[in-house]
């Protein structure tokens, strides 16, 4: 059972605030750009609004309940808080979310152009595709529907004209998850100036989102 006590929420706290620091530092989202979630007491903790990633406190990232308050007095959270809850509503599965703008991911995304099967590592989002939903303005209910159709079978996924998304299990996870998305971007671009990808068959693809279920360390303990 999930401990939520003080000690416990202040681990968590920590938690997010290096996520998110290491997401910037490795080059995953410059500036002030992106945030960083994690499953919280029915809602979430949550990267706040406008703050540089290596000036926020334990006390600056924010509690979003269930229903998309952040009761008491605190730091307004991410502008993007809607997607973050609207997908863990639909992945009750995760409990970490990572956004970018990394930026091959962010050029495919602005191109319209999801990431299909030219790699067998593309499977590590899930699926035999790492797709890319439609635009909407960010912070609205309309890019949260968006966002959480995108991950509905899918780990990660890139948000038009605008970034990435990855989810895990822990936030160790999704950021592994995010800077992966953002390797196969940068491969997938490079092989489109060669011409057209080859790519792997559907089949081929189940094969190894099956592999991937016993893959490393799985199981073991």
């Amino acid at each position: 059972m999930k401990q939520y006590g003080k000690k416990a929420e202040a681990a968590a706290r920590r938690a997010v605030i290096r996520t998110a620091l290491a997401m910037s530092r490795a080059g995953l989202s410059p500036g002030r750009s992106g945030n960083v979630s994690c499953r919280w007491k029915g809602g979430m903790l949550i990267t706040p609004t406008g703050l540089a990633y290596d000036k926020i406190k334990v006390r600056d990232v924010v509690f979003v309940a269930g229903d998309g308050t952040a009761p008491g007095k605190q730091r307004k959270p991410s502008s993007e808080w809607r997607f973050h809850l609207a997908a863990y509503q639909e992945r009750p599965d995760r409990h970490a979310l990572v956004h970018t703008h990394s930026p091959y991911a962010t050029v495919l995304a602005c191109a319209g152009k999801s990431i299909p099967p030219f790699h067998y590592m593309v499977a590590v989002a899930g699926g035999n595709d790492i797709p890319v939903v439609a635009y909407a303005t960010f912070g609205t209910e309309e890019l949260a529907r968006h966002v959480a159709e995108g991950l509905r079978a899918r780990d990660a996924c890139l948000m038009a004209n605008h970034g990435a998304i990855a989810m895990g299990e822990t936030l160790a996870e999704a950021l592994e998850l995010a800077a992966e998305v953002e390797v196969l971007a940068a491969q997938y671009y490079r092989v489109l100036a060669l011409g057209k990808p080859v790519l792997l068959a559907d089949a081929e693809m189940r094969l190894v989102l099956e592999r991937f279920k016993s893959y490393g360390q799985k199981g073991q303990g």
